[in-house]
C-alpha cells in the first residue's frame, strides 16, 4: 500500500493534522472545499482508501493503542514500574476529562467521515454514468464495518450481554458542522456492521484475488466471521471461517516458519495488514516495537510493558513453543539476573541479531506492518464456531485447534472429548498475544480476568486485582469534549462515568 503523494491526500493529512483532537461533530464538514472536487476518477478513489488507511495507523488507533488496549486490559500484559505511558490502559483510570483515550474516538470518527464522503462521491459520479468504482466502493464499506466495529467493542457492553444498551453514533452521511448524533444501541451497531459487511463483499466478490495491503474479499468475510463469533451467531462464522479456509488462498505458516514471519510483509497468512512506511506512519520510538521490547535495549525503550507471569506460564506448558522465537529478556530479568522472557519483538521483525532488529525490509525496524487479521486467527474462530454451532462437531473444533497446537509440538492434541472453550482461549492468548484481542475474548466469553499487579508490587487504585463485565469500566467514557461539543451525548454517558 504505498501511498501516491498528490492534492487527494495532502487534503486528507491536512484535515488529520488541524482536527485530530476536535470532536468529530465540531469538525468542517468533509465534503467542504477540494475534498468533494478531487474524487473523480477511480485512482482518485485509490488513493483515498489509501489516506484513509493511513490515518489508520494512528498511534491513536492500529498503530499503537488498539492493540495495546486489547492486551494490557486482558491481562496478558503488566508494567514493571508506573508512570511510563499508558499505564491507565493496564489500571482503568480513565475519567470523562483525563484518560479517557479519546483519539480512539476522533480518529475513528475522522476515518468514517472520510469514508462516508468517499461513498457519496462514488454515488453521484456513478449516477452520472462513470464505471470503475464498485470495488472501491466495497473497500470503503468494509472498512466502515471494521471501524465501527471497534469502536463499538470500546464505548459499548458486549452483544450478548446487553445490546439494547448505548454503543456509539451511526454517522452514515457527510455532516454539516452543527450535527447533533446520539448514541444508537449496541444491536443497531452490529446491524449496520453487517449491512456493511453484506454490500462490501458482494462488490469485492468481482475480484476474489489477494489484495496486499487494501481490503479485498477474504478480508471482507475475515472481518464478518470475527464480528459473528462476537455476536454469537456461530454458523454465520463458521461459514465465513470455512470459506476462507477451504479456497485456500492463504496458508498457515508451518512451525519453522512462523518466527519469521515477523519479518515478512504480507505473508502466507496475511488477510489483511496495514502498511507502515518511514517517515509517513513509522512512530520509532512510540511505535508498539519499542513499547514491548527490553528496557533500554537501544535508546529510547523504555520496556513500558511486558508478558504478565499469566501469560508466560500458558506460553510454558511447552518449551518447545515455537512462539517464543519472539520473546527475549525483559526488565525484570535486567535488574535481577532471574531469566524471564517477558520482551515481546513481533512488532520489530523478530529479536536483535547483530546489532540491530530485522524489521520486515523496510529501512527502519520500526515500520512494521501491522497484521490485523491473520488465517491463524480465522482456525481459532473455526474452533469455537464448531464447538458451539447449532450442530456442534466437537471433532471438527478439535481438528482446526490442532493446526495451530502444532507450534507447541509436545501438547497433546486436543479431541472431541477434551476441547473445551478455556483451550480455544488459551491457544488464542497464545498465538494473537500483542495483537490486541484478549480483553475482548475474555469479556466476549463472560471470563474473569486477573491482573499481575503482584509484579514489582505496582500500585493499582482504580479497580480490583480481578475483574468481569460487571465492572463498569470495561467501556470507556465518552470524552467530556465531545459531550460539550454535542449536548445530544450529555445524558448517554456510560454509567461508571457519571
Amino acid at each position: 500500500m504505498k501511498h501516491i503523494i498528490n492534492s487527494i491526500t495532502f487534503v486528507i493529512f491536512s484535515t488529520l493534522l488541524f482536527s485530530s483532537c476536535d470532536s468529530f461533530l465540531d469538525m468542517q464538514p468533509s465534503d467542504s472545499g477540494n475534498a468533494k472536487s478531487a474524487i473523480a476518477t477511480p485512482a482518485d478513489a485509490k488513493v483515498v482508501i489509501n489516506g484513509i488507511m493511513s490515518a489508520m495507523t494512528s498511534s491513536n488507533y492500529y498503530g499503537r493503542n488498539f492493540l495495546m488496549y486489547g492486551d494490557a486490559k486482558g491481562g496478558d500484559l503488566t508494567i514493571y514500574s508506573a508512570g511510563r505511558g499508558l499505564d491507565n490502559l493496564y489500571s482503568f483510570n480513565h475519567t470523562a476529562t483525563s484518560g479517557n483515550y479519546s483519539g480512539f474516538w476522533t480518529t475513528g470518527y475522522y476515518c468514517i467521515l472520510q469514508i462516508n464522503n468517499l461513498l457519496e462521491n462514488i454515488s453521484k459520479l456513478e449516477a452520472a454514468g462513470s464505471t470503475g468504482f464498485s470495488f472501491y466502493k466495497g473497500q470503503a464499506l468494509t472498512l466502515r464495518a471494521l471501524i465501527y466495529f471497534d469502536l463499538v467493542r470500546l464505548y459499548g457492553m458486549p452483544y450478548n450481554l446487553n445490546k439494547a444498551s448505548y454503543g456509539v453514533p451511526l454517522a452514515l452521511k457527510t455532516l454539516d458542522s452543527n450535527a447533533q448524533l446520539s448514541r444508537a444501541t449496541v444491536e443497531e451497531n452490529y446491524k449496520q456492521i453487517l449491512a456493511d459487511l453484506t454490500a462490501g463483499k458482494a462488490l469485492l466478490a468481482t475480484d476474489k484475488s489477494l489484495q496486499n495491503g487494501y481490503i479485498g474479499y477474504y478480508a471482507n468475510a475475515a472481518i464478518d466471521a470475527r464480528v459473528k463469533l462476537y455476536m454469537e451467531n456461530y454458523d454465520g462464522a463458521l461459514t465465513d471461517a470455512l470459506e476462507i479456509i477451504n479456497d485456500k488462498k492463504y496458508t498457515l505458516y508451518t512451525p519453522a516458519t512462523w518466527v519469521n514471519s515477523w519479518k515478512t510483509q504480507f505473508g502466507s497468512e496475511s488477510i489483511f495488514e496495514l502498511g507502515i512506511y518511514p517517515n509517513e506512519s513509522d512512530l520509532g520510538t512510540s511505535s508498539l516495537g519499542y513499547y514491548l521490547m527490553q528496557y533500554n535495549q537501544v535508546k529510547g525503550a523504555m520496556g513500558y510493558f511486558l508478558a504478565s507471569n499469566y501469560y508466560l506460564t500458558r506460553l510454558s506448558e511447552d518449551a518447545s513453543d515455537v512462539r517464543w522465537g519472539i520473546m527475549d529478556n525483559d526488565e525484570y530479568w535486567v535488574n535481577t539476573k532471574n531469566v524471564r522472557k517477558g520482551a515481546c519483538y513481533k512488532y520489530m521483525g523478530g529479536l536483535i541479531s547483530n546489532g540491530s532488529f530485522p524489521g520486515d525490509g523496510k529501512a527502519t525496524a520500526t515500520a512494521v506492518n501491522i497484521k490485523i487479521i491473520r488465517l491463524s486467527e480465522i482456525y481459532l474462530i473455526a474452533a469455537e464456531a464448531a464447538l458451539h454451532a447449532s450442530t456442534p462437531d466437537a471433532a471438527a473444533a478439535a481438528n482446526y485447534l490442532n493446526q495451530i497446537r502444532q507450534r507447541a509440538p509436545n501438547l497433546t492434541p486436543a479431541t472431541a472429548s477434551t476441547i473445551t472453550d478455556d483451550m480455544i482461549l488459551n491457544e488464542r492468548s497464545k498465538e494473537l498475544f500483542g495483537e490486541g484481542q484478549r480483553f475482548f475474548d475474555l469479556i466476549r466469553k463472560n471470563k474473569t480476568i486477573t491482573f499481575n499487579d503482584d509484579f514489582q508490587s505496582v500500585p493499582v487504585s482504580t479497580r480490583t486485582k480481578s475483574i468481569d463485565r460487571t465492572f463498569g469500566k470495561i467501556v470507556l467514557p465518552i470524552a467530556q469534549s465531545e459531550i460539550n461539543a454535542n449536548p445530544a451525548l450529555k445524558d448517554q454517558q456510560n454509567e461508571a462515568y457519571k
